[in-house]
């Protein structure tokens, strides 16, 4: 592990904040946008693919970072409206020098972002973003007029996408029979994920399939599975799928309208794929991932470890280690030997790969998977402040730990974006798990206030 690499913009996952405020302004994007040309054209130009979500902004930041990037000399492919996951794909397919994406994920629609793919579809290396931080920071210089760079919108952007997905399963697999719910979140996936599954024999529900600008994930999506988990049991569908505004995670429902997580989701696609011989490497969770996925693997014979919270983590170590299958309990899930980022329809499909394979139907397959109890308290703090490491918080820690053994688990994290202490604690029996977390958290606020 070489030094950890400080940026003055880019965060973990781009640059995200509230519209209008701080770097989440047209007039950064553009410089953004010209930077960004400078350093990943080099001198040469090349071909960048701009695409977006569905909030109001978008419009403003897309054209924004056009005229930055157009400065620069560069080309552009606008994709218009597109799944995060999209445009990775396509800058791959399409010999893109990059592809960014305008979104805030599953944000509200106040919030907005920029987020940069290389030309393997993957995240910027930290040196390339700290390359064009510096050329930032320096006077912005317009290319001569014969060098500046064209811009063609691409109309068959959806088209070829909807097609990548569905050859991340067999040809010959059809959900003819099948009856789904598919939630867009009013996001990015509106025009593209119910398409997918109509087009390979489903009866597709859809939901969060028109957007305005201002309703992206308004009580839909992955992070309101709520209205999902209903409708899959109102209208009688098998079993219905939920996507945030961007289109990279997914969660689940069966037909009873039970909530079917990420860690539950990993779990089927780990096992499919170990029985169709498939598998390679550990998979990898965080430490965010509840303890009975880990169990449930174990018992299956495929090792788990945990990184840190964030898929850039995961397929950092996924890379590493040669693994193909990783994600999160928030849906994000990475496919690795399928695509080169977090996909939520690919995913999808996926599951329902498995299901198909199996013959069996979605609870069955997740209830193979016990999740154990988990409480989690967030617990405000004034300031940032190193709480966790005094040694009355350590201790109380280990008492938790010797208390639950080895079917339990506890975690203390600071929050990385507030000033907050995150006290988790897992177990088997859920008063217990209940009780040492409230005594960890009571032992964290007296420190707090001492």
């Amino acid at each position: 592990m070489g030094e950890k690499v400080t940026r003055k913009y880019f965060g973990t996952d781009g640059i995200r904040g509230r519209v209008g405020e701080g770097n989440i302004t047209p007039d950064f994007a553009l410089k953004l946008g010209w930077a960004a040309g400078r350093v990943l054209g080099e001198g040469r130009g090349g071909k960048v693919l701009i695409g977006k979500d569905t909030r109001i902004s978008g419009y403003m930041f897309e054209s924004a970072l056009e005229a930055g990037l157009v400065a620069a000399g560069m080309d552009i492919r606008l994709l218009g409206p597109m799944p995060t996951p999209a445009i990775a794909y396509l800058t791959r397919t399409l010999r893109g020098v990059a592809g960014i994406v305008i979104s805030a994920s599953h944000n509200p629609y106040q919030d907005n972002g920029l987020k940069f793919f290389s030309a393997n579809g993957d995240k910027l290396p930290d040196e390339v973003e700290s390359a064009i931080e510096r050329e930032f920071d320096q006077p912005l210089q317009t290319v001569g007029p014969a060098q500046l760079g064209k811009v063609r919108r691409m109309e068959d952007a959806r088209g070829r996408y909807i097609e990548f997905c569905k050859s991340t399963i067999s040809a010959t697999m059809s959900l003819r029979g099948l009856k789904l719910v598919v939630d867009c979140a009013n996001g990015a996936t509106y025009h593209v994920a119910p398409d997918v599954f109509e087009e390979l024999g489903a009866q597709v529900v859809a939901m969060g399939d028109e957007p305005d600008g201002l309703n992206i994930n308004r009580r839909v999506g992955s992070t309101s599975p709520g209205a999902l988990m209903e409708t899959v049991v109102r209208k009688d569908a098998d079993l219905g799928m939920a996507f945030d505004g961007d289109g990279d995670r997914v969660l689940m429902a069966d037909r009873d309208g039970n909530l079917i997580d990420g860690d539950q989701l990993l779990y089927i696609i780990a096992k499919s794929r170990l029985e169709q011989r498939c598998l390679e490497g550990e998979v990898v969770g965080t430490l965010m991932s509840n303890l009975g996925l880990e169990h449930a693997l174990r018992e299956l014979g495929v090792g788990f470890v945990r990184t840190q919270v964030g898929d850039r983590y995961i397929m950092e170590r996924l890379k590493r280690d040669g693994g193909i299958l990783g994600g999160e309990p928030s849906g994000h899930i990475i496919c690795r030997d399928r695509t080169s980022t977090g996909d939520g329809i690919v995913v999808a499909l996926q599951v329902l790969t498995a299901m198909k394979n199996a013959d069996r139907e979605l609870g069955d397959l997740a209830g193979e998977m016990r999740k154990y109890p988990q409480r989690l308290i967030n617990i405000q703090m004034d300031e940032q402040r190193d709480i966790i490491g005094l040694p009355e918080v350590q201790d109380a820690v280990g008492s938790a730990e010797r208390e639950l053994g080895e079917s339990g688990r506890v975690l203390l994290r600071p929050s990385g974006t507030e000033p907050l202490i995150r006290v988790m604690v897992e177990g088997v029996d859920e008063a217990q798990v209940t009780s040492v977390a409230n005594r960890l958290a009571d032992v964290v606020r007296a420190r707090i206030a001492g």
